[in-house]
């Protein structure tokens, strides 16, 4: 009779312990591997007992040894694969790729000097950390314990480095210490803040839910249906070189459920591109055969970018016919009730200027960039726009998905090219005007978000130079306005100071430059609470309003503190005039969406109008699915400044191992990991 062995599992449905016997010995590891506790019944032949009955074997210890021993070497053959599979697109990425120094770089990237002269600060600290790391590991292969307070008898002062390694220790104590500590101790207070600033806010979100408080419009659907409502609708499209999203976006404006003759579209092309006017010059002439009012104008000089466009259509003798203006950007779609949601919250509200709308986004499962940036817009409309909205009537414009009164418009002093923020500014004006503001949670127009992170590094760059622009401007018109103490205080403190520039400083600071200083000046701490535990309350908070990124918070708390070195350059150049601060650099688009937006438009179109533009947009609908897939070229930049960054991070985290820091180590350590997959631009597409 052929010998068994004995395998342990665990009997089906029950999850008792059970011995199966095994009439095979040349059975393998993987064999016995696939074998599921599901194959075991109660009906199987039972070597052993269950449980309280005999103990196991040596035998049947051996297998499940081995068992456990074949899964680990799997799932250790598996990380091996995929850090090769890294190394290797790690390195072609960097044989392949162009830094962001390169001259073929875009003119809108920062000046050469003001790149030169922040690459070099950040250079600074990286060749001083690696410098301290070998000093310190000199020292402390010598046997010299490494602490904040270090024991001077313990250092042999009568070799040379030894007297070096003592003078080091007493200047770092006595000089370097207290100023890094103070600085330490400012932007903790700095963080602690704007961390209560945020906390409030979200406290506020939860009384809004809680209380179930929405703005509610004087005028009805009722309304709309009897004819009684329908004011004069401007509709502005402003674009430049939009070839991948000019067509859905002008099908799903010219489809609004709002009576043509009551409404007039200016397409406000801006692009250089001859193919590219072409293109949507014959798309316009489309919809205008259909009878929808649509106009196409274009601009031969691009002077004050997107603010200088709207300010000349605004200039046109037939917007005095007009009552309100609706902006769209080209990559937004609204839905076909979009003005019959927005427009009679005017009614009976002589004070409003403003109805803007919240963002959706069509491709923020597209990777995890764009999930990560879902996170961080969630959180703003859903958080900052509505709880500002609805205590205050205040909040910052869009630029995009909103309506404004024309004579709110005109009152505060239309647009202006000063800045980069024209939306932002325009509000700001406006509301020292003592014109009021709505934010809708519950409308949303869909648009796409940056997939590539040259893309949204410089939407971000213009983000965060902007407000420090407008902030320089406005603050003496700010300071002599007729608006209460309060709002001032809000204006300058809150919307300005602390979330526009505080936010970026500490951010850049503290996590970049202070915390890895730290390591090599012990002396200077920083408490775990600041490192861990504040940041990861703070994330939590952030991502509350988008429940299902919530795998993806350490990720997002990573990546926050990734851009605060774009965010803070960015702050910068904005305050100080320096480098691009008054460039526009339209945000790459994907069109992703374009078939697939078109035929479900089709589908919710309302059936009053399919008569005359429904055809068209069947019609592009099909000759969009016909098209053929062009694939696109890909590149990647290198971004040294991350790199920078990667490096200091990592060396600091190194040395944080000599004194055995924990929580310290580890945030320095993924945090480092972080830059570096930013640097080599590892996240997002890299799509020319």
């Amino acid at each position: 009779m052929a010998p068994s062995f004995e395998w342990w599992g665990k009997e089906k449905h029950r999850g008792t312990p059970v011995v199966v016997k095994m009439e095979n010995p040349n059975w393998s590891i993987s064999e016995l591997s696939s074998l599921e506790d599901d194959d075991v019944s109660a009906g199987d032949e039972i070597a052993g007992v269950r449980k309280g009955g005999k103990e196991k074997n040596a035998k049947q210890i051996t297998w499940v040894l081995l068992l456990k021993a074949h899964r680990a070497a799997g799932c250790l053959a598996s990380l091996a694969s995929a850090a090769v599979g890294l190394a290797s697109a790690v390195r072609r990425r960097v044989a392949a790729g162009r830094t962001d120094s390169d001259s073929a770089a875009s003119p809108a990237d920062e000046s050469p000097i003001v790149r030169r002269r922040f690459y070099s600060f950040i250079k600074i600290f990286l060749c001083l950390s690696v410098f301290l790391l070998a000093f310190e590991i000199a020292a402390y292969l010598k046997g010299w314990h490494i602490s904040a307070a270090p024991e001077f008898h313990s250092v042999d002062f009568f070799s040379s480095f030894g007297s070096i390694y003592a003078s080091w220790l007493s200047f770092r104590a006595d000089y370097i210490a207290p100023l890094l500590q103070f600085l330490a101790n400012a932007c903790v207070v700095l963080f602690l803040v704007q961390s209560a600033d945020r906390f409030v806010m979200c406290l506020g979100c939860f009384w809004i839910r809680f209380k179930r408080i929405k703005p509610v419009a004087e005028s009805s659907t009722e309304d709309f249906e009897a004819g009684k409502h329908f004011p004069m609708v401007l509709i502005q499209m402003p674009m430049c070189n939009e070839k991948e999203v000019y067509q859905q976006s002008i099908a799903a404006v010219c489809n609004l459920d709002w009576p043509k003759s009551n409404m007039l579209i200016q397409v406000l092309d801006d692009s250089d591109d001859p193919t590219t006017q072409a293109l949507i010059r014959e798309e316009v002439e489309k919809w205008a055969k259909t009878g929808v009012q649509i106009l196409y104008r274009h601009r031969l000089i691009r002077e004050g970018y997107k603010a200088g466009n709207l300010k000349l259509a605004m200039n046109c003798s037939y917007v005095k016919d007009y009552e309100f203006v609706s902006i769209f950007d080209a990559d937004f779609q609204p839905a076909p009730d979009f003005l019959k949601r927005t427009i009679p919250h005017f009614k009976g509200n002589d004070e409003l200027a403003l109805v803007q709308a919240r963002w959706s986004f069509i491709n923020k499962d597209e990777n995890l960039l764009t999930r990560l940036q879902n996170v961080n817009l969630c959180f703003h409309f859903e958080v900052e726009q509505q709880v500002n909205g609805i205590f205050l009537n205040f909040f910052g414009f869009n630029g995009t998905a909103g309506v404004w009164r024309i004579k709110a418009l005109e009152d505060a002093g239309g647009w202006l090219e000063r800045t980069t923020v024209e939306d932002m500014d325009i509000a700001v004006r406006a509301h020292l005007k003592g014109w009021k503001f709505i934010f809708l949670n519950d409308v949303e127009c869909q648009c796409e978000v940056p997939e590539s992170y040259e893309a949204y590094r410089k939407q971000q760059h213009r983000w965060h130079s902007g407000p420090m622009q407008l902030f320089r401007l406005c603050l003496p018109d700010i300071i002599r306005s007729k608006i209460s103490f309060w709002k001032k205080a809000n204006l300058i403190f809150l919307f300005f100071l602390l979330r526009k520039l505080i936010l970026p400083f500490y951010s850049f600071t503290l996590f970049c430059i202070i915390l890895p200083m730290t390591m090599f000046v012990p002396e200077a701490e920083l408490p775990s609470w600041v490192v861990c535990y504040i940041p990861a309350t703070m994330s939590f908070l952030n991502i509350l309003p988008s429940p299902r990124s919530f795998p993806f918070i350490v990720p997002y708390l990573l990546f926050e503190n990734t851009m605060s070195v774009t965010k803070f350059n960015a702050m910068i150049s904005g305050l100080f005039q320096l480098g691009s601060a008054y460039e526009w650099v339209v945000t790459k688009k994907s069109g992703r969406s374009s078939e697939g937006d078109l035929l479900s438009l089709l589908e919710k179109e309302p059936k009053h109008q399919r008569v005359g533009s429904a055809p068209e947009l069947e019609s592009i609908a099909k000759e969009l699915a016909t098209l053929p897939k062009k694939k696109a070229k890909k590149h990647n930049r290198i971004y040294r400044k991350e790199l920078a960054l990667a490096f200091l991070l990592l060396t600091a985290a190194f040395r944080s191992l000599l004194s055995a820091q924990g929580i310290h180590f580890y945030f320095l350590l993924f945090q480092g990991l972080s830059f570096l997959s930013v640097g080599l631009d590892l996240i997002g597409e890299q799509v020319e």
